[in-house]
């Protein structure tokens, strides 16, 4: 992939995004609804979009809220309803948008005091809590976060009354309705101003922090931590965990390094990512360059993106670790430290994730299920307990507590990064040392994962492949055993195409957001058959499509 100069590099004032602008936008911008990329959209966790194009606006925000509002009422929830935002400079103005509409449709509202901010799995598990023991008057939940992407970026996901994040039938009624909405000039939503919303009998302002804080301990060994007094740190990337650390260290008496305390809607504090964007991606070496910089300082160090549902972890032995190799030492951790856990929970996993975790469980004898790509499909386990641990390759994991029972059914940064502080405060050693000892058990991993261009039809027929469309029965020299289009753990639709083999795998799907698809594949041979992989998984996919298009390398193969 073509790298930009200025990756790695602290941002230049001129990539620094125009916040007076960006706000004035969303406020004045009309989205055009003949437009699909200025309509409501919810990919794999959420709405998505900026004021710049037209397809993050109060419109859009009056609309989904609105829709929201209505079902709540087809199902009945008539709980509280928590909402949290994070620190991208349209969240704000766009909870104000939503407390207007909510405030005007009666529904019981709380948000984190003194307008602060609020991380999504705080919000999951907020819900939990108060759903726990109830059968009716449930609540349910709204983050307002465009997770790690760039700040001009705004995002609004809504979860359920099973605090995770909604699935595809939640949020296809809601789509559908908020357009519906748009297309009528927001006509059906009810508004009260913004000043009477929050002064409302049901808008309340309660404090999310410190109830997450002090049940962390039920979820993470934080005894453990304190008695050994491993060194520390963490870079919150000025998201919404910022202030989230300083009560940890009181709490717990530990004492985390805050090495970027700082909150800044430009993010002027950031390194550009790859490309030559401003991203808070804490699995991207680029965006994580000042972090990685200090790691031979500190026995762990970790970070989260803007709204805390993802973890990147940087340790002496590894620098950054890829989310693969984490989440493999994580899952041998945790099945070995949780003898609480239900024996015949499961272990979940994303199609495009690595199979070292494949090793690792079967190892280990326990059960794996594997899912299509997006944190929703891991809900229902985490939430009857059938599955004890999910993750996904984009840094992405949640687990159960201690005893367990359901932590949070969405995805837990800060539990991934002090997790990482557990494994090396009880073992001695830290997690990319163990992931060292797992290769030299089972192979090294050669990951990778390619961008293609490809048109809104030619998406459209890879999500809708059949295994007979894929006519070759040989991978790199291999005999493929496996050509999926549904999910081993679930039987649900990938979206798209996976082709296994003994040695390795490739997957291919489109991407909800971008005019491309994706290619995933992975050898446990060497960097020679993972190129073999790639070029005949693009040949196939491209047979099988009738198209020919270049590829695009996105991020490089991981060791």
């Amino acid at each position: 992939m073509t790298i930009s100069p200025l990756a790695g590099k602290p941002a230049p004032k001129e990539v620094l995004v125009d916040l007076a602008r960006l706000e004035r936008e969303y406020y004045e911008c009309r989205p055009d609804v003949d437009d699909p990329e200025q309509r409501v959209a919810f990919g794999t966790s959420g709405h998505r979009g900026s004021p710049f194009h037209g397809s993050f606006t109060e419109a859009h925000i009056l609309a989904i809220t609105q829709a929201i509002c209505d079902y709540r009422r087809v199902q009945g929830t008539d709980g509280p309803l928590y909402m949290g935002k994070d620190t991208h400079a349209v969240s704000g103005p766009a909870q104000r948008t939503a407390l207007e509409v909510l405030a005007a449709n009666e529904v019981q509202t709380v948000i984190q005091r003194d307008n602060g901010f609020t991380p999504t799995p705080v919000i999951s598990r907020a819900i939990l809590v108060y759903n726990r023991s109830r059968a009716e008057h449930l609540a349910d939940g709204i983050v307002i976060t465009p997770s790690h992407n760039p700040p001009e970026d705004g995002g609004f996901k809504y979860n359920p009354t099973n605090g995770g994040p909604a699935d595809t039938e939640v949020t296809r009624w809601v789509e559908n309705r908020a357009n519906e909405l748009l297309r009528t000039g927001n006509a059906g939503v009810k508004r009260m101003g913004f000043t009477t919303a929050f002064n409302s009998d049901t808008t309340h302002q309660n404090d999310f922090v410190l109830p997450y804080i002090n049940d962390l301990r039920n979820v993470v060994d934080m005894e453990a931590i304190r008695a050994a007094g491993p060194k520390l740190a963490v870079d919150p990337l000025g998201g919404a965990a910022v202030h989230y650390w300083e009560p940890i260290n009181t709490v717990y008496k530990l004492d985390i390094a805050v090495v970027n305390p700082k909150v800044d809607p430009t993010f002027s504090f950031m390194t550009v990512d790859h490309d030559g964007e401003i991203r808070m991606d804490c699995s991207s070496p680029y965006a994580m360059a000042r972090l990685v910089g200090l790691k031979d300082h500190y026995q762990v160090a970790f970070a989260n993106d803007t709204d805390a549902d993802r973890h990147g972890i940087v340790t002496p032995s590894a620098g950054l670790m890829n989310p693969n190799h984490y989440l493999s030492v994580a899952i041998l951790y945790l099945l070995a430290h949780r003898p609480d856990w239900p024996a015949q929970a499961a272990i979940g996993k994303t199609v495009v994730s690595s199979s070292m975790i494949d090793r690792v469980v079967r190892k280990l004898g326990r059960r794996l299920s594997e899912v299509p790509v997006g944190f929703k499909w891991f809900v229902p386990g985490f939430f009857d307990g059938t599955c004890c641990f999910g993750g996904e390759e984009s840094a992405g994991a949640s687990f159960l507590r201690r005893d367990g029972s359901v932590w949070t059914t969405d995805k837990d940064g800060p539990i991934m990064d002090l997790l990482a502080a557990e494994i090396t405060a009880r073992t001695g050693k830290d997690p990319g040392e163990h992931y060292r000892a797992l290769t030299a058990e089972f192979g090294t991993a050669y990951y990778t994962r390619i961008d293609a261009p490809a048109t809104p039809e030619q998406k459209s027929m890879l999500e809708k492949l059949s295994p007979e469309a894929v006519k070759e029965s040989n991978l790199a020299g291999e005999q493929i055993t496996a050509k999926l289009t549904s999910a081993p753990g679930n039987n649900a639709p990938i979206g798209g195409l996976k082709v296994v083999a003994r040695s390795g795998w490739f997957a291919a799907r489109p991407s909800g957001t971008e005019a491309v698809y994706k290619i995933y594949a992975e050898s446990f041979k060497d960097q020679a058959h993972l190129d073999a992989i790639v070029s005949e998984a693009h040949e196939m996919v491209n047979n099988a499509l009738g198209a020919s298009t270049p590829l695009h390398e996105r991020s490089g193969a991981s060791r």
